[in-house]
Parts: structure tokens; C-alpha cells; sequence
């Protein structure tokens, strides 16, 4: 699994004209899904997410993750993020997984985020999506799980 975090002042998400997941300050999780993923790396992912020290501590220093800098976590399904684009104009999906795989590990990686007390909100799957969002910093991570590739 990938996960492409942004640190957000504000972040909302829009489907059809509906906000469908809003927060105030935090951390965008774009989340996508490849044909080996298990629920092990939806755990281990969603771990990483919550526990990652990116907000700054009274000092100004980067040591507060996303719980204790007191926001939350728009959480977007995005199978744009396997795409291969070594060739050609057009991006190759293959590596993404199929929907069927992916939508219940995205939903895993949203309820273990939410165990580790981290206030969730979502986009929708399968739908297309206006995602609002005003970076802080700008700070932008990647992160995959299994590991060899990031954590």
C-alpha cells in the first residue's frame, strides 16, 4: 500500500456537490492499493500514519504526530498512485488493484487509524472527488508498507 500524506491547515472532500469528509487541520492520506496488499499492510500503514512526529511541538520542532497536534485525517482512496507512466503518454494501471481488493483494505486502513485515536473522515470510493486542501509547510510524504519500500 501507498499513502501520500500532505500536512493540511484544511482539507474537505466533495462528491456530486456533498462535502463528504471535511477536517479543520491534519493530514491528507492519499491511499492506494496494489494486488499484494493485505490486511497486514493496511494495519501497519495506518500505524505509521498516526504515529508519523511531522506537527510542531511548542518549540517548533517536528516531534507531534497527528493526535497530539489535536487534528485528523482525510483519508482518499487514489489508484492513480500505482500508476507506471515509463512509457507512453498514457498511464498503466495494472499495478493498482482491482476495486473488489481494494475498497475493504482502504476501509481496514481507515478503521485502524481510528483504533489508534485518530479522528477519520473519508473520501468515497469509486466516486469521482473534488478534494480542497491548503498544504502547511508544504510538507508531503510518501509512505509504503510492505516495508523495503519506506518505512
Amino acid at each position: 500500500m501507498r499513502a501520500l500524506l500532505q500536512r493540511v491547515a484544511r482539507a474537505r472532500v466533495v462528491v456530486a456537490g456533498r462535502t463528504t469528509g471535511e477536517i479543520a487541520g491534519g493530514l491528507v492520506a492519499l491511499v492506494g492499493v496494489t494486488h499484494a496488499d493485505r490486511e497486514a499492510d493496511a494495519d501497519r500503514l495506518a500505524g505509521k500514519v498516526a504515529g508519523l512526529r511531522v506537527f510542531a511541538d511548542p518549540e517548533g520542532r517536528m516531534n507531534f504526530d497527528v493526535r497530539e497536534a489535536g487534528g485528523g485525517v482525510l483519508a482518499v482512496p487514489q489508484f492513480t498512485l500505482y500508476a507506471a507512466t515509463a512509457r507512453g503518454r498514457r498511464p498503466d494501471f495494472v499495478a493498482a488493484a482491482r476495486p473488489e481488493q481494494a475498497e475493504p483494505l482502504f476501509r481496514r486502513f481507515c478503521a485502524t487509524l481510528e483504533s489508534h485515536d485518530v479522528r477519520v473522515e473519508r473520501g468515497v470510493f469509486r466516486a469521482h472527488m473534488a478534494l480542497e486542501l491548503v498544504n502547511d509547510g508544504p510538507v508531503t510524504l510518501l509512505l509504503e508498507s510492505p516495508a523495503g519500500a519506506d518505512a
